[in-house]
């Protein structure tokens, strides 16, 4: 694998554990519950780790830009599916909005490259 492939895997496993870390959040219940506050700190902390390892060769804001917009779609998905959380239309255009930023970032942008 050359660098940039290694850094979007990074990139891709910073958001999965920050997607896990934040359902462990829910799941403290505001810190009061110890081991899902110290999964969540473990899992938070992995990911800025492994985003400081893509950030070795891809730009702050396309990286953050991804990790932040993917990370918000797949922590609604966890929310609808694991937290049976309701999401209502606007709340699902704007998601798919999102989706559309991130796309258009790696597609069109010349920064992302």
């Amino acid at each position: 694998m050359n660098v940039p492939a290694l850094s979007y895997l990074a990139l891709g496993a910073a958001i999965l554990c920050e997607v896990v870390g934040t359902s462990f959040l829910q799941k403290s219940e505001q810190f009061s519950k110890l081991a899902p506050t110290a999964i969540m700190a473990v899992f938070y902390i992995l990911s800025f780790w492994l985003l400081s390892v893509a950030l070795k060769s891809l730009p702050l804001g396309i990286a953050y830009a991804i990790w932040g917009g993917l990370g918000i779609v797949l922590t609604a998905v966890v929310g609808t599916v694991v937290f049976r959380q309701q999401l209502d239309a606007m709340a699902i255009v704007g998601i798919g909005m999102i989706v559309g930023g991130v796309v258009v970032i790696n597609v069109f942008s010349s920064s992302s490259h």
